[in-house]
């Protein structure tokens, strides 16, 4: 990769507030719509705007042609309303006359088909045209406003990898063989690493490889591989092009992109490197009533991208969206639950896309926090009232969420465990798995981070935490490795997932088969994986009960200081090991060979909770969250209630509610939806809420009753 303008600062959003608003796209309107909506957002209590984020063809109507009279004019007003702008480069898509000069940047689907004009980013990431284009236009954009007061950071492009993540075209190849020349440095050392002596795969020129189209059978996974890890790579270097600029134009304005949750294609590790704060795009589907678990796992995520600074929710929902075949509204209350969720998770923003629900276009019925009812839309009304609450919680600023648990997230076993076609079973891939184990943890009362597979090494220290679970660690080196030995050691609880160090980064089995390099620590071996056929179903006996073992099992040999925590009952690998924990020096490391069923991890965890000293909720519903922030004075306990079911909690501390202003002790009650941040002093532990849920409210003083 080009070298790049950086350096280790952390530069801080401008913006003394929570920031609540949205998407603005004003060229879509008339002036005289432009001072309605100041009006209103000021009347919402809007702090923050993105924009202006597909409006380059307006700006630069022609090559070299400049018109930025409205875009001074909307600034300006916005400005003098007090409101911040997230300011966008205006990458986000080409404009039409640049791709009609060079079809060439156009990106290629897998069959080789050029993809046309017509919807967004239509273009290939490691087009050279592409990125001199957008170097040139980000400076434009820079020059002119770098020193405009309403500034408060910078948006480069959006939500790169939604329409077009991996290329295939002529240039992507041209760039792939040189992103492998990089990292192998000749062609024997491709050869190796790609394993080509299968299939007579081998390679004697450069020009002889290609994007990894459809081919007659399966192709060579260590190809396939990466072309996954090259293409979030092409991704990130068109990424650093505009930073490069910015860096050189405005050294002191903070950077972001918009991120997409738990994305696959682009390795937001490596991303989060480069810019300044993170920012999230978060979609929960309201036709889930569980999305709100998903959520979570998304948030630890982006708070733990940066260490666990806060980050900035910067797109959601304020009802329905536009993009799934049906698109469900929001219930009445969700839009705030939802909201409260993100920043009890980290969040120091609420932002919605978009702020005026559009009159034409694909994203006409994509609800907006102005509707097409203008200010008598119930979302203008919900998220009105959202906005006037935000304000109560301003103390939660810039504090951070406490957490004792980690899930390691790892790019590499997500592509390898779902881009490869010649594996034991296509069940288990690493997503399915994480989001598995992360919902058992979060049934049981923990928030959880996301930790980095490398530890210190990567940035991501594993010794603020009780607890780490690797659901799948299918790619697995030595490096890694050690860090997980190393927080055993010094007293960590470790648990590990099936089919965890099978192969190395170049995908090799690793000698002996798996565990690989946890073998020792994990004191088992597998001696063959043992899918589960579809529509079969096996059973494990865990103490006093029988766990379902749907799609997968292993068949695992342990050490004799190994406890059995938990056996096969049912067929052919029925006696055998299935659950398993092994001292190691201070702490533990766990082995769990199945797949389970929500309510069989759920009884795994409690368990290794408890061995861990750790508590854990008796009733593992869903319904019911709380999550704590603290500045290291003040905790900031929050208690979302993501049903229309009432729910008590017992809360181990009192403490004033910031929305009501309430002074709460013992339990509250918080009806349909219902939310409430109890301030208290910084406790140690960690403040650990149970609840008993009601199905109607519990007798209450008005004080501790809430909605």
């Amino acid at each position: 990769m080009a070298q790049h303008l950086d350096d280790e600062r952390i530069r801080e959003v401008r913006i003394d507030a929570l920031a609540f608003g949205g998407d603005y796209n004003p060229d879509q309107w008339s002036e005289d719509v432009w001072l309605e909506d100041v009006r209103l957002m000021q009347e919402a209590g809007v702090t923050m705007v993105s924009l202006p984020i597909f409006s380059w063809p307006q700006l630069e109507p022609e090559p070299g042609v400049y018109d930025w009279s409205w875009l001074d004019r909307i600034l300006d007003l916005l400005h003098d309303a007090g409101i911040r702008i997230d300011l966008a480069t205006a990458t986000a898509t080409p404009p039409s006359w640049l791709l009609r000069a060079h079809p060439e940047m156009a990106p290629w689907d897998s069959d080789g088909h050029r993809l046309e004009f017509g919807s967004r980013q239509t273009y290939c990431p490691s087009s050279p045209i592409w990125r001199e284009n957008v170097a040139r236009m980000t400076r434009a954009i820079a020059e002119r406003y770098g020193e405009h007061p309403c500034l408060a950071m910078w948006h480069i492009s959006n939500e790169y990898g939604d329409h077009v993540s991996r290329c295939w075209c002529p240039e992507s190849a041209r760039h792939f063989r040189r992103w492998l020349q990089d990292r192998y440095g000749d062609l024997d050392g491709l050869n190796e690493a790609w394993g080509v002596n299968v299939w007579g795969q081998r390679y004697t020129s450069w020009e002889h490889i290609e994007t990894p189209k459809k081919a007659p059978g399966p192709i060579n996974p260590t190809k396939l591989l990466d072309f996954e890890r090259f293409s979030s790579d092409a991704m990130l270097e068109l990424f650093q092009v505009e930073i490069d600029v910015l860096r050189e134009v405005t050294p002191d304005i903070a950077v972001t992109t918009n991120f997409m949750s738990m994305f696959r294609d682009l390795d937001y590790w490596r991303f989060a490197e480069r810019e300044d704060v993170v920012t999230d795009d978060a979609y929960p589907d309201p036709m889930d009533p569980t999305s709100h678990v998903g959520a979570a796992l998304n948030y630890g995520l982006m708070r733990a991208l940066k260490g666990g600074r806060p980050w900035l929710l910067l797109e959601s929902s304020a009802s329905a969206t536009s993009w799934r075949d049906v698109n469900v509204p929001k219930a009445p209350g969700k839009i705030r639950v939802e909201s409260l969720q993100a920043v009890a998770h980290g969040s120091d923003a609420v932002m919605f896309f978009q702020w005026r629900q559009a009159k034409y276009g694909q994203e006409k019925f994509h609800s907006s926090m102005l509707g097409h009812r203008g200010e008598r839309s119930r979302s203008f009304q919900e998220t009105k009232a959202l906005g006037l609450e935000l304000k109560k919680l301003e103390p939660v600023r810039g504090s951070r969420v406490r957490s004792r648990v980690g899930l390691v997230v790892d790019w590499d076993s997500w592509w390898g465990s779902s881009a490869v076609e010649s594996l034991p079973s296509q069940q288990l891939q690493w997503a399915q798995q994480a989001r598995a184990w992360h919902r058992a943890l979060y049934a049981l009362g923990h928030p959880v981070d996301a930790v980095r597979v490398g530890g210190e090494a990567s940035g991501t220290p594993f010794d603020r935490y009780d607890v780490i679970v690797a659901p799948n660690l299918y790619i697995l080196e030595e490096e890694p490795a050690a860090a997980l030995r190393a927080f055993v050691a010094r007293g960590g609880t470790l648990v590990v997932g099936p089919f965890s160090g099978v192969v190395d980064s170049t995908e090799k089995v690793h000698d002996g088969g798996a565990p690989g390099p946890l073998r020792d620590l994990l004191g088992v071996e597998v001696d063959e994986q043992w899918p589960i056929a579809d529509g079969a179903l096996e059973h494990l006996s865990y103490g006093e009960d029988a766990l379902a073992v749907p799609h997968w099992g292993e068949w695992i040999e342990a050490d004799p200081d190994v406890e059995i925590r938990g056996a096969y009952a049912t067929g052919e690998l029925a006696g055998r090991p299935a659950v398993t924990r092994r001292a190691h020096a201070a702490g533990s490391a766990w082995y769990v060979s199945a797949m389970l069923r929500p309510e069989g991890l759920a009884a795994v965890f409690r368990d290794v909770l408890r061995t861990a000293g750790l508590p854990a909720r008796d009733d593992d519903s869903v319904q019911a969250e709380a999550v704590t922030r603290s500045d290291g004075t003040t905790d900031y306990t929050f208690l979302l209630n993501h049903a229309a079911d009432p729910v008590t909690f017992h809360l181990p501390m009192s403490g004033r509610d910031l929305i009501t202003g309430s002074e709460v002790a013992g339990e509250l009650t918080l009806g349909a939806y219902g939310v409430a941040v109890v301030a208290s002093p910084r406790s140690e532990p960690i403040p650990f809420l149970t609840l008993a849920h009601t199905h109607r409210p519990t007798q209450a003083t008005p004080s501790k009753e809430l909605a």
